[in-house]
């Protein structure tokens, strides 16, 4: 059956917006504890006696925990029923929590966020696999709009919060603030959350590919976060990306001959599918090197103190949240095509002027830069996020989550360590001990251009993609199709 001719579910706008907003609890959450922890970092920093920019491995060991558990989080719905398994997802990232904020040193504080990323693996997609199962095709844009505000609030609050939290108090107090969080949302889930349930992958869980993807995603990212950080030694670093080359391998010999992989790249057959996991992952490897890159360039580089540097780093998040309602008018009026291309580039552009700031700048300038920027990305977000799943049919929903969300964490992760991996790599051909005001420069930039690599690849995307969606209907002139005289 075509999506386009499977029955839709009917759910009232108002029953919609209260499951998204519950449902974003865990977002929030999520979102909160990133963006603070961002700007905690160099605290955090001195007080494990570490270097601040090999403090990355705080915010990557848990996206990497994140990307290794993902892949089973489809199942785990199918089988467990999606509404407990969020509600459990919920409560293991709360404890994760609580452990990080006792941790006494950094390997501590590692394996506590690799708990923090297990349960955040099974929130996100379980999360959006609730809400997608509940609405119709035509609800899905302002649904999506509706999870995602929420959740940008945890952005918006997260570096004032986090840079008073440590001028005022002591980082640790950055984890503990979940657990008020972490246990109104496990209780709004019981109260007001249905279980919906449909049929989708059958049969076992795919363990060993299970096996075979967690570990070429743990591998390559370790690879790539000690590469030329002089971390571990060369030799260690080489033998993570032969690793995890075997274990690409290995899984797609393995995933030939299985009904139901773990991971179903089948799924890239849907153009729009495609369009959205290719071209929005140079996207999200850019928009995840933000985060880490902007805190240390205004701590370390500027001289702010920490609750300076939030109030300006939120800006950011403060313009995608105003964006949430403007979506569903643009995307109607424009199309997912031309939004995706053009708001793209505009959107990429804005990331690289983040390599003109200064000083001496006054914080309205840089907040006004960072305000239209995140306004931006956040537009071309809701459109991947949503066009993503248009012409998914619905038993194959689960399993397009699972991947979508996999890809989608390994991208941000990635940008945290292409960040990080271009500080590196600048110091030393300049012969500085530490990332100078000009090394920032040229890591803006660099991920500027990475994002801007995305608007080639949504060119190929129909002039109606996704009209079902949006409600967009191209003029037949600039559809193709000659008018009837």
């Amino acid at each position: 059956m075509s999506a386009d001719a499977e029955a839709e579910p009917e759910v009232a706008p108002g029953r919609m917006r209260l499951m998204a907003v519950i449902i974003a609890t865990a977002l929030f959450m999520q979102n909160l504890d990133s963006t603070v922890i961002a700007t905690a970092l160099p605290a955090m920093a001195r007080s494990f006696h570490a270097v601040p920019l090999h403090m990355s491995v705080a915010l990557t060991s848990y996206l990497i925990s994140l990307s290794v558990f993902i892949p089973a989080s489809g199942w785990v719905a199918d089988h467990f029923g999606a509404r407990q398994v969020f509600r459990a997802a919920i409560v293991i990232f709360t404890i994760g929590s609580v452990l990080c904020g006792v941790a006494p040193n950094l390997l501590v504080l590692v394996a506590a966020r690799i708990v923090q990323g297990l349960g955040g693996a099974m929130m996100l997609p379980v999360g959006r696999l609730l809400l997608l199962r509940s609405v119709s095709r035509a609800q899905m844009v302002a649904a999506m709009s509706w999870l995602t505000m929420p959740a940008l609030i945890g952005p918006i609050l997260g570096p004032p919060l986090g840079g008073f939290i440590v001028s005022y108090a002591s980082w640790r107090w950055v984890f503990d603030i979940n657990v008020p969080i972490g246990i109104i949302g496990a209780v709004a889930v019981s109260l007001f959350i249905p279980d919906v349930r449909e049929e989708g992958r059958g049969g076992r869980l795919d363990l060993a590919g299970l096996v075979f993807s967690g570990l070429a995603m743990a591998f390559l990212m370790i690879g790539l976060e000690t590469a030329g950080r002089h971390l571990v030694p060369a030799l260690w670093t080489a033998g993570a990306f032969a690793a995890g080359a075997l274990s690409c391998l290995g899984y797609a010999l393995h995933a030939r001959r299985v009904e139901h992989p773990v991971l179903d790249f089948s799924l890239l057959a849907i153009p729009t599918f495609a369009s959205s996991v290719l071209a929005g992952s140079l996207f999200r490897v850019a928009v995840g090197a933000l985060p880490f890159l902007l805190p240390l360039l205004l701590q370390l580089s500027f001289g702010y103190t920490p609750l300076q540097s939030g109030l300006v780093t939120f800006a950011s998040a403060a313009g995608a949240l105003l964006m949430k309602p403007a979506a569903q008018p643009v995307l109607e009026r424009f199309g997912f095509r031309t939004v995706l291309i053009w708001n793209g580039v505009l959107a990429s552009a804005l990331m690289g002027v983040a390599a003109a700031f200064r000083p001496g700048w006054p914080s309205l300038v840089m907040d006004a830069i960072l305000f239209t920027s995140g306004f931006f990305r956040s537009l071309q977000f809701t459109a991947f996020n949503t066009i993503a799943y248009g012409d998914v049919p619905r038993p194959r929903m689960s399993a397009a989550t699972t991947l979508y969300s996999t890809i989608q964490q390994l991208t941000l992760t990635m940008g945290i360590v292409v960040g990080a991996f271009t500080l590196e790599i600048s110091a030393a051909l300049h012969g500085h001990a530490t990332a100078l005001r000009g090394d920032y420069d040229i890591a803006f930039l660099i991920v500027s251009a990475v994002a801007m690599l995305a608007a080639p690849l949504c060119a190929g995307l129909p002039r109606d993609a996704g009209a079902a969606l949006s409600g967009h209907r191209a003029s037949p002139a600039r559809a193709g199709v000659t008018p009837r005289s």
